[in-house]
Formats: structure tokens, C-alpha cells, sequence
């Protein structure tokens, strides 16, 4: 990019911005320049975002690039290209980068995440060297590597994160005077043939500046745009709904329709507002039927588990006040399924095999698969879907019978399952979308525009529960991360041993165990019927003081970690402390002891104005005492936790008089 192009291109203090690239598959690289100025646009909202628009022809290659840059209140920016092809005949496309910045040389360290089956955001951190790159190849955003990365310095950070949900590539080098990133797509195997009058649309390539070494002023820009700019909402979203789940004590062997009425029945008591009826729902009339092996015929109900049908389900929750969530895996096709041989046009397969799944970049597809969720509404009554997706594509469908080439297809998938959410949710306004993949191995930016949550990971237990809400608050709003206090596993895990009718369990422990669900989104899968009475009511209680003090905090506040990321297996911090601040001056402050801890924390809240006191109130375990402090007592000198046992809970209020 020439100088003249960018004195019109976005520009920041700490962040210079250029136009991304396309790579060719003869080895042309097409970069933008003043010669090829097509035209230029910016839109402004007042106090809103400001949009620049580059556009850039090479009509000797029948190319025409429009660059596109988002830039929010704040330092957050997004930046993308679309390649359309103006000429008579195709254009190979190997590479299509969304953007490029240059950076501060003097960041030092890069941070990220890996990730696998209960195993999310797994921190990284090195020390920077001449280049450095992060890229997913298996088809799935988050699995093995999250699409975020740091970039921390003594004075100034930068995050960038692409958001797609297959694959992707960060790379960034150090330049004599600059560090540069560019992000988006991985590399298309074999290359993208773009068709005249074709276009393809980058993914975003995020970019944040924020304070030193802290990630909070990090974090925070990603939440609050996210939340006020990129995450849809309804009504059911924004109430942020406790929701019970059948799956991890009944799994789909000991589910039925009793087992599930009766859970229904429990939940209304206890104040639950969401019953979710996980897989193990569909396919033939088996009791020994597997649920993986029958994904794709969502047509059929097992009716001996379920002799009266979902609907009729799904209206015995209704009539004791609550929604009726379903799970769904609408993409994959099990083995069995006899969706495989009605329709084995459907499958996406690479090399001639079947890769497990319904390749949603086929038009065909798309309309059975719109079909079949607006049934799960109209004809089951669901107010919630959950969207499991329990495989990886790898590079994608290399069929070029579904609208697609041989080398875009999992790019193609990809856009056509974005726009079936979409779809749907316009159908169904009232709906919440509810995205899983294996628990958390699809997390990205560009999902959270299609649907309204995302499920952290399958795991549940507490210290793995508190280091997956730390990660993913680095780049996602609090409102939009749902996970699961403690659940009672039927299942072997090391780890998922929790028993809440163990003679030996304390009320301190159960509030541990039932709390750490309380961060963002709020869900538990116990087997309501059968918990000890002191468990039930003591459960009950948490329940309101998340439905009455919590949620409002999660719903719109913004969040600062105070401690170290906590980690699996007696790692990282072994004190885990939440603060949620409100515009309004008012705070909540969630903190955990874990075990393997010092017996004593010192926190010190950020964000308050110290010349201002504060009423302290703590409102779990509840008491009727209260304090006011000054704030900039608070800021200094904290607040000291000397009598939590170790796997204890505290939650605090705090209000400026």
C-alpha cells in the first residue's frame, strides 16, 4: 500500500492500517495502490462506529478489491476485503487476507490459547521472535487453537482475533520499524476458483489496543462491542434464563418421558426458567438406539422413550411456567441415519469419503436444514436450540456439485450455515440460538453475530470451569458465555466426580460447585428429583441470587479479571476473583478460593472513583452486615478474604453513596 493510499486509509496512534492482500495461484500478489484508486467512502454515526471504504481495480486481472474498515468507539477496529471477479474467466485464489496493521515494534511476548476437548483455553505465552504464526486447519475455530492472540509490550497491548468459524491464519513479522499482523482465511487446498461476477467475503480481522500489560482494557473493548454492535438479542437471550439440562446424569440411555416430567416438575419448584431436552430425543423406536449414530433424522421421534411426542413435552413445560429448549445437531449426519442414503447428494465428502457431516454450501441442503428447524419450533415447540456440531471437517467438501469449487467448499459451509441462522432467527424472533461444538471447540467472533450464546466446554468441574471464563472473557461479553455449575456425570471422568448426595458435602463446597455456573450464562444438570432436601433448597436459593443480584451485572457489565487465570490440574491461580462494574457506579464482586491456596487474598477493585465510598454489602453466604469504604481505600488497599475454606464462594455488592 503507497503512502498517497493510505492518507486515506484508517489510521491510529498505535495502529497503522493497510489494505489486505490476494494471493494468486501463479504467485501474483495483488496489493492496493493510489494507480488503482476505484473509489473512496467513509460513513460516520455520531458516537458511533466509522466505516472507510476502499475500493481498488485491476481490471488487467478482472479483479476489483473492496477494503472495508469498522472503527469503534474506543480502539477497536475490524477490517475486511470483498474479491469480486468484473472479468470473462475465472481467477485462482490461493490466499485472501481480511487485513494487515503494523504494530508497535516494542511488544515483546505473544499470548494465546490452546484448546481441545475439555481442554479450552489452555494459556500460551512466548517470547516474541522475527515471526510468529498461529493457523487452524481441522475445520473447527477453537479446536487445538483459539482465533486469538496478545501482543503485550511495557506500555502499550494489542489483540487481534479473526472471526470465522473454520479455518483461519494469524501471522505476524517483525519489520525494521513495526511489528505487522494479517489475518483471515487459511490458505485454500486446492485454490479457490472465483467465477466471473463471483465474489468472496473475507472474514474480520479484529484489532485492539488497550493499556500495558493489563488485558482487561482488552477484554472490555471486545465485550462492549460485541454486546452493543455484533450479538444478536430477544427476549429470552436478554433475560439471560436459568436453564436445567438433562444430558450429563441421563445422557440419552436413562432418558424418557417420565424421567423428563418429572425433572420439569422439580425444576418449576426450584425457580429454573429453561428445561432442556438433550439428544437421545430422535431417530427409530429403539430404547438401545445411540444417539450419534442417527444424527440427521431429526424426522423421527422415539417413541418408546417418548410415547406422546416432543410437542406434547414441550407443553408440560410450558404449563408450569418455563421454556422448552431441544438439541440439535443439524449439520452432521450419523451412520446410520437414513438421511445418508435418501439424499447422499446432501453429504460433503473430500478425496471421495464422506466427512460426516451435510455440506451446507449446497442450496438443497440449506432448505432441508431450514425445514427442520423451523419444524423443531412449529411442530415441537421449542423456545431454545441447541446447535451441536461433535466433528471436524478438516480443509472441507471438495465436491463441485453443491455450488461450490473443489477448493472453497468448507468457506462455502460455512457462509451457508451463517445465513440459515439468520434465517431462522428472523422466522423465529423469540427463539435463543444456543451454539456447541464438542462443548467449546467452535467459539468465534463472526458465530456470535448468527446466535446468542456459546457453550464454554462438556467439562463442568470448578477449577476448569473458572479457567474457561477467564479465556474466553478476553474476547467475548460475559452475556454471551453459557456454562454449567458442577454437573453429576453418569459417565467416567477423573475430574466429573461430583455427588451432590455425598454425606460429606458442606454447604460451603455445594455454593463452590453450583457458583462457578454463575459467571456468565447460568445452567445445572443434576437429577433434580433425587437431591437431598437441604441441596435442593440451598440450590434454590443460588438460583435467585443470580436471577435477583447476578444476571443484571452479567447482562450489561463490564468485566475485570483481578486475579491470574486459574488452571486445570492444581495450576495458575488458586484464587479466582471476578469484578462487574455497572455505568452507574455499582460493582460485583464474584471470588473463589480454590483448593491447593494461600489461606488469605488481598483484591483491589479497579474502576472506582476514589475521591467517592462505597456501601459494601455481601450477599453470599447472605448477612445482614454492611460497610462503607472509601474507594480509594478499595483501590489501594482492597478488600482481605481471610475466612473462605478452601473450594468457598464469596459474592459482594458494592454501590457508591
Amino acid at each position: 500500500m503507497d503512502v498517497e493510499l493510505a492518507r486515506v486509509w484508517a489510521r491510529d496512534e498505535g495502529v497503522r492500517s493497510l489494505t489486505g492482500r490476494v494471493l494468486l495461484a501463479d504467485g501474483q500478489v495483488v496489493e492496493a495502490s493510489s494507480a488503482d484508486l476505484h473509489s473512496y467512502a467513509l460513513a460516520e454515526e455520531p458516537g458511533g462506529p466509522r466505516e472507510v471504504v476502499l475500493v481498488v481495480d485491476r481490471p488487467s486481472l478482472g479483479l476489483r478489491c473492496e477494503h472495508h474498515a469498522v472503527r469503534y468507539p474506543g480502539s477497536l477496529a475490524e477490517y475486511w476485503q470483498v474479491v469480486r471477479n468484473t472479468g470473462d474467466r475465472p481467477v485462482i485464489l490461493r490466499r485472501v487476507e481480511s487485513g494487515r496493521v503494523l504494530l508497535r515494534r516494542s511488544v515483546r511476548d505473544v499470548m494465546y490459547f490452546r484448546g481441545g476437548w475439555g481442554l479450552e483455553f489452555e494459556p500460551a505465552r512466548e517470547r516474541l521472535g522475527e515471526s510468529f504464526e498461529l493457523v487452524q486447519t481441522r475445520g473447527r475455530s477453537s479446536n487445538g487453537l483459539h482465533p486469538w492472540v496478545a501482543l503485550l509490550g511495557p506500555t502499550r497491548s494489542f489483540s487481534a482475533a479473526v472471526a470465522w468459524s473454520g479455518n483461519w491464519a494469524l501471522r505476524i513479522h517483525r519489520r525494521e520499524d513495526a511489528v505487522e499482523l494479517t489475518g483471515g482465511l487459511v490458505d485454500f487446498d486446492p485454490a479457490c476458483e472465483l467465477l466471473p461476477g463471483a465474489e468472496l467475503v473475507a472474514p474480520s480481522l479484529v484489532v485492539v489496543e488497550g493499556d500495558g500489560r493489563d488485558l482487561n482494557s482488552i477484554s472490555i473493548q471486545y465485550g462492549r462491542v460485541g454486546r452493543l454492535h455484533w450479538y444478536p438479542h430477544n427476549d429470552l437471550s436478554n433475560l439471560l434464563p436459568v436453564e436445567w439440562n438433562h444430558w450429563w446424569p441421563y445422557e440419552d440411555r436413562h432418558i424418557n418421558e417420565e424421567v423428563f416430567r418429572r425433572n420439569v416438575d422439580v425444576a418449576a419448584e426450584m425457580g429454573f426458567e429453561v428445561c432442556t431436552l438433550d439428544a437421545g430425543w430422535f431417530g427409530p423406536d429403539d430404547p438401545s438406539a445411540h444417539w450419534y449414530d442417527y444424527r440427521g433424522d431429526w424426522h423421527m421421534v422415539n417413541r418408546t422413550r417418548f410415547p406422546h411426542g416432543i410437542r406434547a413435552l414441550a407443553d408440560y413445560v410450558h404449563s408450569r411456567g418455563m421454556r422448552f429448549g431441544i438439541w440439535c445437531e443439524i449439520e452432521a449426519v450419523g451412520q446410520r441415519a437414513s438421511l445418508a442414503q435418501a439424499h447422499p447428494e446432501y453429504l460433503a465428502t473430500r478425496g471421495g469419503q464422506p466427512l460426516g457431516y451435510a455440506c451446507f454450501g449446497c442450496p438443497e441442503v440449506r432448505r432441508w436444514a431450514l425445514a427442520t428447524l423451523d419444524g423443531l419450533v412449529r411442530e415441537h415447540g421449542a423456545d431454545w436450540i441447541k446447535l451441536d456440531f461433535n466433528l471436524d471437517p478438516g480443509l472441507g467438501c471438495d465436491r463441485t456439485d453443491h455450488g461450490h469449487g473443489a477448493g472453497d467448499g468448507l468457506y462455502a459451509h460455512y457462509r451457508g450455515y451463517y445465513g440459515v441462522l439468520d434465517e431462522l432467527r428472523r422466522r423465529h424472533p423469540h427463539v435463543l440460538l444456543e451454539g456447541c461444538s464438542s462443548g467449546g471447540l467452535r467459539i468465534d467472533l463472526e458465530l456470535l453475530r448468527h446466535l446468542h450464546t456459546v457453550f464454554l466446554s462438556d467439562p463442568d468441574w470448578p477449577e476448569h470451569d473458572l479457567q474457561l471464563f477467564w479465556g474466553a472473557t478476553t474476547m467475548l461479553h460475559p452475556s454471551a458465555c453459557l456454562h454449567w455449575g458442577w454437573s453429576e456425570w453418569i459417565t467416567e471422568h477423573r475430574r466429573q466426580t461430583f455427588d451432590p448426595r455425598d454425606p460429606m458435602l458442606s454447604p460451603h463446597k455445594l455454593d463452590y460447585a453450583v457458583g462457578v455456573g454463575m459467571l456468565g450464562g447460568f445452567g445445572l444438570s443434576h437429577r433434580l428429583p433425587d437431591l437431598p432436601r437441604w441441596v435442593r433448597e440451598r440450590i434454590t436459593a443460588l438460583i435467585a441470587l443470580y436471577k435477583t443480584h447476578v444476571r443484571r451485572f452479567v447482562r450489561e457489565g463490564e468485566l475485570r479479571r483481578l486475579t491470574r487465570q486459574p488452571r486445570r490440574f492444581g495450576k495458575g491461580a488458586r484464587w479466582a476473583a471476578f469484578q462487574y462494574s455497572l455505568p452507574e457506579d455499582e460493582h460485583l464482586l464474584m471470588v473463589f478460593r480454590l483448593d491447593r491456596s494461600e489461606p488469605t487474598v488481598r483484591l483491589r477493585l479497579r474502576g472506582l472513583m476514589e475521591e467517592g465510598d462505597y456501601l459494601v454489602r455481601r450477599l453470599w453466604p447472605p448477612t445482614d452486615r454492611e460497610s462503607v469504604t472509601a474507594g480509594s481505600e478499595l483501590s489501594r488497599d482492597g478488600i482481605f478474604f481471610y475466612d473462605l475454606q478452601p473450594e468457598d464462594m464469596r459474592v459482594l455488592h458494592l454501590q457508591r453513596l
